[in-house]
């Protein structure tokens, strides 16, 4: 029910049209930003909130900061208010994170695969319904955009009260660990099996004190373990690719509409399908993470080659976004552009959470969104904001462009490297399969072990 929000595909028509009427280096130089600077600035603090609070109350929260964006979207008539408007919107993205980790708290860990299959489409089948609904009533209701919001907004409140009657987890990853004492025979946490054989908290003076309690505490312990994941080529392979690609993929995401806007500039609301080309990506992209599960080739051999070859694709739909003349054309450049993207996403996800405990792979998620958020900040400090070079959205446009191409270079160096190493191994000796990171097909025929490689808390 959170996902329905109808409205959500027009509110860049809405803003630049008749309702509100503000100009588009308004909505694109002054607006937008603070989306990006408002989910950075609450990402850390609601990622720690959510683990210490346990889930229920950031999940409000998020229904809370909806109310507050689509209260702002009908009523706000200045810059101000929709600079509040994008912050809210902000809280909500980083909020997110509460619900992917809450609903599997719920069940054994027999149950995880299907309650990520549950989760997964519950939230693309609202965005999908709240896509075609939305277009629905544009195109052949002929719905104000203003009535639209009024819509999203009975959605949210709705989702607002299911929110108020979840069941709150007793426990969590982080701050909310049940206490297992070793004299009874417990056993150890998946932490302590990472680090077994401790060294005894010093005795003595205040400061020793405090610093074993710092370094034997969950979240500094986890912190180290990063340092040894870094060094697993397809682990710091995947982890890079979500950081820069992700970052790529949300600077398209939001500015894509302030494009088509450009591109058709259309007084009649009723042909305006942006409801429609979000419904046809977001089925698209389920398909092709649906197919992502079925892929069976050699990941440690190919990786860079895929993400390559899928990253110079996309560059080239940017470049068919910004030069063309045809709306339907940029329409199909951004379905096929997301669907791409959605492809590689469950790859990554097996990738590095089939390698990882159930704590360090929350962990490298986080990080790896953190830094994406970062390096997405820079880049609209220094492309979009104001204060910086200020472009205009087809300008923009060529800069991503150029960021993509820069990607598929690397990625294709890198598959250039691998073949030449592999191929020289090869001729040494035969690579064992086993010890490869594969498809996420193989992981389900094959149960990882600790003992496979020499790194703590990492499974090869």
């Amino acid at each position: 029910m959170i996902q329905m929000r109808p409205g959500e595909s027009f509110i860049t028509p809405y803003l630049l049209g008749p309702d509100q009427n503000f100009t588009q280096e308004q909505v694109t130089n002054e607006m937008t930003p603070v989306l990006t600077y408002s989910y950075m600035a609450v990402l850390v603090p609601i990622f720690l909130l959510t683990d210490y609070l346990r889930y229920k109350p950031v999940l409000v929260l998020q229904s809370l900061s909806y109310l507050s964006v689509w209260v702002l979207l009908i009523f706000g008539t200045n810059v101000l208010s929709m600079q509040f408007m994008e912050f809210f919107f902000g809280v909500t993205m980083a909020a997110r994170v509460a619900y992917s980790s809450y609903i599997f708290l719920l069940v054994s860990p027999s149950r995880y695969q299907r309650m990520a299959s549950y989760s997964r489409t519950s939230v693309l089948l609202g965005v999908f319904t709240s896509s075609v609904l939305g277009q629905i009533c544009v195109t052949v209701g002929k719905v104000p955009f203003v009535t639209l919001h009024y819509i999203s907004l009975g959605f949210i409140v709705f989702g607002l009260v299911l929110a108020l009657f979840l069941k709150r987890p007793r426990r969590s990853l982080f701050f909310n660990r049940p206490r297992e004492p070793v004299c009874n025979g417990a056993s150890p946490s998946e932490l302590d099996q990472m680090n077994p054989g401790g060294a005894k908290r010093p005795e003595g003076e205040p400061r020793w004190r405090f610093l074993a309690v710092c370094r034997d505490s969950t979240l500094v312990r986890m912190l180290l373990e990063l340092v040894d994941i870094v060094r697993v080529p397809q682990l710091r392979l995947w982890s890079l690719w979500w950081v820069f690609n992700f970052t790529g993929y949300y600077l398209i995401l939001y500015y894509v509409h302030i494009l088509w806007n450009e591109v058709n500039p259309t007084p009649d609301s009723s042909k305006v399908y942006n409801g429609g080309v979000d419904a046809a990506s977001t089925l698209l992209g389920a398909l092709t993470s649906l197919a992502a599960g079925f892929v069976k080739i050699r990941w440690a051999v190919w990786s860079e080659l895929v993400i390559g070859a899928i990253t110079v694709l996309q560059a080239g739909l940017i470049l068919l976004m910004y030069t063309t003349s045809s709306i339907w054309v940029c329409y199909v450049s951004l379905v096929l552009f997301r669907g791409l993207h959605q492809f590689l996403v469950p790859i990554a996800t097996f990738q590095i959470a089939s390698s990882l405990t159930k704590e360090l792979c929350a962990l490298v998620f986080g990080v790896n969104t953190f830094f994406a958020t970062v390096l997405k900040t820079i880049v609209i400090v220094i492309v979009v904001d104001k204060r910086g070079l200020g472009l205009p959205v087809r300008s923009q446009f060529r800069v991503y462009f150029g960021y993509f191409t820069v990607l598929a270079v690397a990625y294709f160096s890198g598959a250039a490297y691998t073949a030449v190493r592999h191929c020289r191994q090869s001729r040494l000796q035969n690579v064992p399969v086993a010890k490869e990171l594969r498809s996420p097909m193989e992981m389900l025929e094959k149960t990882p072990s600790p003992e496979d490689d020499g790194i703590a808390g990492v499974h090869a």
